[in-house]
């Protein structure tokens, strides 16, 4: 008796793939229907993630460069010289407070599995070994041979397919996919956050040493002053517009329910539609708590649902 038929799409180059090829009858079904993404899973969602990219480290590094620059300006130039105790005391407690949240956001956006599927396991006995029923469909990626849900795209950066993968960001080292898209939108916002409060600060400094002696308002010199703040103003605008625009743009593609990937290239929906919070909980946990601005706070990613989609 012939095993159950279903067919193997090539996604990324649109072609079918013949059966002695994929080593498995490859027939064109009239409904298409999913499988769970609980069978097609990552087997290092658990383990230690890092991409080793020489441009992704670099721009790892520089991000944490940057923030212990704020950091030390606000610490060493701002706060410690101003005769306010209470005005440095609370100033500095909430930017080292934000500052350590978008740090840690970091390192859980960049060292979190994104949702990569198996390498390699696009295999006939594999395939079959998922015992799949009449009419049911897998995806196969010609450039890891992988078997990957729908809505996955292979990162030529990671070398990996990435469940509802968004975009890779240098920044973070890592893509951006269903099971780290949290964490990232977290760093976009405590940096966006800490940005305006460091802006804050510089105007406030600013105005006091106009007043008052340039001298007497910081330990360093005025002209090394000057060029710190200014430094620090220049890095915080940048920042808060760019972090906020992609804050901004992470929520959009989370309440419509579509990646960026799927956006730019203008992907037929194949899911269904669900409602702005549902898709908001999704990402972040349900029910809503504190939890969702955490980023020790690992969501399930609705892993118990499944992808559902137009037939």
């Amino acid at each position: 008796m012939k095993s159950p038929v279903h067919r193997c799409r090539d996604v990324e180059h649109g072609r079918r793939q013949a059966g002695d090829r994929a080593g498995v009858s490859c027939l064109q079904p009239e409904q298409r229907i999913p499988i769970s993404k609980d069978v097609i899973t990552s087997s290092s969602a658990s383990a230690m993630w890092f991409i080793r990219d020489a441009c992704g480290i670099v721009c790892a590094i520089i991000t944490w460069l940057l923030v212990l620059y704020a950091e030390f300006v606000v610490l060493f130039v701002m706060l410690l010289p101003s005769k306010n105790l209470t005005y440095s005391i609370v100033n500095g407690a909430l930017f080292n407070f934000l500052a350590f949240l978008a740090i840690a956001s970091h390192l859980r956006a960049m060292c979190t599995d994104p949702g990569a599927v198996p390498k390699g396991n696009a295999t006939k006995e594999y395939i079959e070994s998922l015992q799949l029923k009449p009419g049911q469909v897998v995806y196969k990626c010609p450039k890891c041979c992988s078997i990957k849900p729908d809505r996955a795209h292979h990162c030529s950066v990671c070398k990996r397919c990435i469940r509802k993968m968004d975009h890779h960001c240098p920044w973070v080292n890592n893509c951006v996919g269903e099971n780290n898209q949290k964490y990232f939108v977290l760093f976009t916002m405590y940096i966006a956050l800490i940005s305006l409060h460091a802006l804050v600060m510089v105007v406030f400094h600013f105005l006091y040493c106009f007043e008052d002696d340039w001298t007497k308002c910081s330990s360093f010199s005025p002209p090394a002053t000057v060029i710190l703040l200014i430094f620090l103003c220049f890095e915080g605008l940048l920042f808060l517009i760019f972090t906020s625009v992609m804050f901004g743009t992470q929520i959009h593609s989370i309440c419509t329910d579509e990646t960026g990937i799927e956006q730019l290239k203008k992907e037929e929906r194949r899911w269904a539609k669900k409602t702005k919070w549902m898709n908001m909980r999704a990402v972040f946990g349900h029910p809503f708590s504190l939890l969702w601005f955490s980023p020790f706070s690992t969501p399930d990613h609705g892993k118990a649902e499944t992808y559902q989609y137009v037939v």
